[in-house]
């Protein structure tokens, strides 16, 4: 890569720090040649620390080491994007970030459902929700709904109307996310199963 380090008077560039899986923005260092070329060569991340005046490896004192996946350049040649597995917390305070956030994977919209479907859930008074109706009603009738929704999918597969089709593997979608809460768990415990079997 071409990497301008000279565009900075100490010759620092900036290091964005992302976990390869969860694509969480863990934190963000400073890296000059000599720290980057360290970084290339162990496999481990080092930055230059401003405070302490010479290369750091992140790790080295705590053992929360960040294990290098990949290193991309920006547009600029100025800045880095370094991707990692972490091990253990990235940030010096204990927490997973430097945002205070935790290093969860993430699906979008789907994780957002799931978080509705889970307050929903607790929020069992309400006669209004759906959601809370069909928890009450217990782990046979959610896993009915499921296989309902997944007869329909398939008929509508057979059909030409992708309308109809996407509209039933929406429901579908979503009560199975209601099912796995029912049963205790989340999307990423079956991601973690499919995960264990990619050979």
């Amino acid at each position: 890569m071409n990497i301008d380090f000279t565009k900075s008077a100490h010759g620092l560039i900036p290091a964005i720090i992302q976990d390869s899986e969860t694509k969480a923005v863990l934190m963000l260092g400073y890296m000059n040649a000599e720290s980057y070329q360290k970084t290339l060569d162990t496999k481990k991340v080092t930055f230059f620390s401003r405070s302490k005046q010479r290369l750091w490896t992140k790790g080295e004192e705590s053992g929360n080491f960040l294990n290098l996946v990949d290193i991309k350049n920006d547009c600029d040649n100025d800045t880095l994007l370094v991707q990692v597995k972490p091990e253990g917390p990235t940030c010096h305070t204990g927490l997973d970030t430097c945002w205070q956030e935790s290093n969860n994977q993430n699906y979008g919209f789907i994780s957002t459902l799931e978080k509705i479907i889970k307050i929903r859930r607790e929020n069992s008074d309400s006669e209004k929700s759906y959601v809370a109706s069909l928890f009450k009603l217990g782990i046979n009738k959610i896993a009915q709904k499921v296989g309902e929704e997944a007869i329909e999918v398939v008929i509508e597969a057979k059909d030409n109307n992708d309308d109809l089709f996407l509209s039933e593997s929406a429901d579908l979608l979503f009560h199975y996310l209601i099912l796995l809460q029912a049963k205790g768990f989340q999307l990423n415990d079956v991601v973690d199963v499919l995960k264990s079997r990619q050979k």
